[in-house]
């Protein structure tokens, strides 16, 4: 499989996003997800394809930019889509569903056809979980960083507090991605064009 590198990438972006400021906010997230995993992968050493996790974590959120509407404004309400719509793009391009999931499967720490119909979601019903190593990685090192207004960084018990919310179950996939991977440290040097907080 061939894999895109971080300009064929970022060209990817460019192409799709609607304004200037939507590339900056999600391609610098996509970014700093990417230097995240890196960390985890320098420090953990997963038994993981380093160069499918640089794809993943810098394509995971291009779907984010077909919820701009024709004001320049985010659909939050249908935010939950961003990784199906991400992978319609990826589809659309022609890149592999090795790809493609990275967008579809990364939400939260995994959707499941539980969660769609208990929650009333709009989405198809259907399980959206990462299963390789690589996606469960860029799932991980995505729940670091936010990008709401001001963008910021969660610390792990930050972002186990806030995943409370859905079930104790979300907790426990999150405790055992932690296990897996370890925890980043986000007090070092992490390029976020200084733009975010600490949580």
């Amino acid at each position: 499989m061939r894999i895109p590198g971080p300009d064929e990438i970022r060209a990817l972006h460019e192409k799709h996003a609607p304004t200037a400021e939507a590339f900056a906010l999600v391609h610098t997230h996509c970014e700093i997800v990417w230097s995240i995993a890196e960390q985890l992968i320098s420090v953990s050493r997963p038994d993981v394809d380093a160069e499918l996790v640089r794809a993943g974590c810098l394509l995971h959120d291009i779907g984010v930019y077909r919820l701009y509407g024709d004001d320049g404004r985010l659909d939050h309400g249908n935010y939950i889509r961003h990784g199906l719509l991400g992978q319609e793009i990826l589809e659309e391009e022609g890149f592999p569903e090795a790809l493609c999931r990275f967008c579809s499967h990364h939400t939260g720490v995994g959707v499941t056809t539980d969660d769609v119909l208990r929650q009333g979601l709009p989405l198809p019903p259907a399980d959206y979980l990462a299963e390789t190593a690589e996606e469960r990685l860029v799932m991980y090192a995505d729940k670091f960083h936010s990008k709401s207004r001001p963008s910021a960084f969660l610390s792990p018990d930050a972002y186990a507090a806030h995943v409370r919310r859905f079930g104790e179950d979300k907790v426990a996939a999150f405790r055992a991605l932690r296990t897996e991977f370890g925890e980043p440290d986000l007090t070092g040097p992490v390029p976020d064009g200084g733009v975010s907080a600490r949580v």
